[in-house]
């Protein structure tokens, strides 16, 4: 039995390059214990190998056995490549996003009388998308909102194409009956278009519409139909007042850290069109010993890269690597 060799890293530093690029720490098994960017490799690894009071990183560094590395063009090169590694080998020490599930949305298709729907997955299809909402709840609660203030199909196709008569949506009026012809396409589709101003956020042009149905339709004498126009309008404004946030009217994302007895927890709030969405609760896994802005730092890049991204991400704590972030995130949303 031989004795282990420990990490040569004096020997392994003067080979190292001082450009951009990802490092991968290994163990006496050849599994990854870190994985890391640089703008700078020979002085981000070369910093691992001296004195530090940090426990966690004296651990680690006495557990390294070789280290990888991959030479990048760009640091926003490597933060991409570094994310892509940390997802796909899950390195033990560094800080991990549990749920990482791909956003869910609101789908309106296009077919002739839209239907509007839960969705998630890739958006390829035709039709529109509307979101990202924090969860599955969140969708279905504001499907079960949009369906008594607009009544427009939620059925499958499948179900909505072998109807002979209308089902129990159209008798307590959340729907209009449209796969049995019971309303006309064009009005039809005025309420798909107040339901799409509405998730655009543009309340007042729907409330406006309605204003001048329901003095329409008054000064016809059709007052049972004014009375449901009246009905709407309260309703909607109801709702304005629950999820408006003042003084916002475009998309961002509002991401906090707290940090309590060595567990961190990160809340994203979701604001689309001066509308809260709602807000969804994180405990990334190895955040023992980690400051709020470096935990926020890595979860932001976890949670981001790769997805659809707000105009503004709101932070509670100034984010370690700020401008690499910026500009993968600017980079990958044009």
């Amino acid at each position: 039995m031989t004795k282990e060799s420990p990490f040569d890293y004096a020997a392994f530093l003067k080979t190292l390059t001082q450009g951009p690029g990802v490092y991968r720490m290994l163990d006496k098994d050849s599994q990854v214990l870190y994985v890391g960017k640089a703008k700078n490799l020979k002085r981000r690894v070369s910093s691992y190998f001296q004195r530090s009071g940090n426990l966690r990183i004296q651990t680690m560094v006495s557990r390294i056995r070789s280290i990888e590395i991959t030479v990048t063009h760009t640091e926003a090169e490597a933060l991409l490549l570094e994310n892509n590694l940390i997802k796909e080998l899950k390195p033990r020490y560094n800080i991990l996003l549990r749920d990482d599930k791909s956003y869910p949305y609101i789908y309106l298709s296009d077919d002739e009388y839209p239907r509007i729907s839960f969705y998630r997955g890739a958006r390829k299809g035709g039709g529109r998308y509307f979101g990202p909402y924090p969860s599955s709840a969140a969708v279905k609660e504001t499907l079960y909102l949009l369906q008594k203030l607009f009544p427009v199909r939620q059925c499958k196709n499948s179900y909505y194409n072998n109807r002979s008569r209308a089902c129990l949506q159209y008798q307590i009026k959340r729907c209009t009956g449209p796969c049995v012809g019971l309303i006309v396409r064009q009005d039809y589709m005025r309420d798909v278009q107040d339901i799409v101003l509405f998730l655009e956020g543009k309340t007042r042009d729907v409330v406006n519409g309605l204003v001048e149905r329901m003095e329409k339709a008054s000064a016809e004498l059709e007052f049972e139909q004014a009375a449901r126009y009246r009905d709407q309008i309260e309703a909607i404004r109801k709702v304005q007042e629950r999820q408006y946030v003042s003084g916002e009217k475009g998309d961002l994302d509002i991401v906090a850290c707290a940090i309590a007895e060595e567990q961190a927890c990160v809340q994203v709030f979701f604001i689309r069109q001066g509308r809260n969405l709602g807000n969804k609760q994180f405990f990334p896994r190895g955040s023992k010993g980690r400051e709020a802005g470096e935990v926020l730092s890595a979860f932001i890049a976890q949670y981001y890269l790769g997805k659809q991204v707000p105009a503004e991400i709101l932070v509670s704590h100034a984010v370690e690597d700020q401008e690499v972030l910026e500009l993968a995130l600017g980079q990958q949303s044009g």
